[in-house]
């Protein structure tokens, strides 16, 4: 690691010689622990020397994609392993990042991927923020995932990333486009929004200029967009700016996953992303930090100013 820039710490070490182990006995890794600290570079790191055929998927929206593939079928027999041989396609390696799951229908639809996956031998790598017991942290529905997340102790080693480091936050000059973002209280707009056609849906617009888009918080997180929109805007423009973005205690769970939808997928595209708010970060994350923990960190990694 020393060789590509990088001094890994004491968790990242230990965490490195389990990695290691797993890899060389092919064995799924389920690697958790706080924000930024190093999880997904781990993960790319074992999953780059791994020589069979292998696949690493956005978990957004390969579940989106499974979902609509899924409906497609719902009256075949075998639906979710005929999509999933299909997504998965030769690969015998499957990478994950920032698995999570909030939601009871999403919690159903991963125990039979997970199943799937185990029927294909599949190895599986995922990085969370949560530990296996932490999934679907909701008491009243928890239980539902149980079978699922007996299934990831099954096919994963859990391996815990806790130093006492957050990294994202370690940093001098941006070192991609997204963290040359920023959090200001006003911005110029264009004088005329325009309607998108995307993935057959209509999505409005503040405007757009060249590879820059302009969006009101209500028309991307308050409408039913999908993280698949999200994919195929960012393909599209480089450069976003979100305005009215409010507190987000005072918005629905719904909106408030989109938003952090919104972000992961900018993070992944290296998105420029500028939020025009009246409030401060921690304002705008609120009460909500345990849930959009991630996405309070990595909206840490833009320029905040005033």
């Amino acid at each position: 690691m020393s060789s590509r820039g990088y001094e890994l710490d004491a968790a990242q070490l230990e965490a490195v010689a389990r990695l290691a182990e797993l890899g060389e006995r092919r064995r799924g890794v389920y690697l958790h622990g706080p924000v930024g600290r190093g999880k997904s570079f781990l993960a790319d790191a074992l999953f780059d020397v791994l020589p069979e055929p292998k696949k690493r998927v956005h978990f957004h929206a390969f579940f989106q994609e499974l979902h609509r593939r899924i409906s497609e079928r719902l009256r075949e027999r075998g639906a979710v392993a005929r999509a999933v041989r299909e997504l998965v396609g030769r690969a015998k390696v499957l990478a994950f990042d920032e698995l999570h799951v909030h939601d009871v229908g999403d919690a159903m639809l991963m125990t039979r991927l997970l199943e799937a996956l185990q029927d294909r031998k599949v190895m599986i790598i995922a990085t969370s923020n949560y530990p296996p017991d932490g999934l679907l942290p909701d008491p009243l529905h928890h239980d539902h995932f149980l079978p699922g997340i007996a299934l990831v102790k099954e096919l994963m080693d859990v391996v815990e990333l806790n130093g006492p480091h957050d990294y994202r936050h370690l940093r001098g000059a941006p070192r991609s486009r997204f963290e040359t973002g920023e959090i200001v209280t006003a911005a110029s707009l264009p004088a005329t929004p325009v309607t998108l056609d995307v993935n057959g849906r209509a999505i409005t617009a503040l405007g757009t200029d060249g590879s820059k888009i302009w969006f009101d918080f209500g028309d991307l997180c308050e409408k039913p967009t999908s993280t698949q929109d999200y994919l195929v805007l960012a393909e599209r423009f480089d450069d976003w700016v979100i305005v009215d973005v409010p507190r987000l205690n005072t918005r629905d769970r719904e909106a408030r996953q989109r938003f952090a939808n919104v972000v992961d997928v900018l993070v992944d595209k290296d998105v420029r992303l500028t939020l025009v708010s009246d409030h401060l970060l921690g304002e705008i994350i609120g009460g909500e930090a345990r849930d959009l923990a991630r996405t309070a960190s990595r909206l840490e990694l833009i320029n905040t100013t005033g």
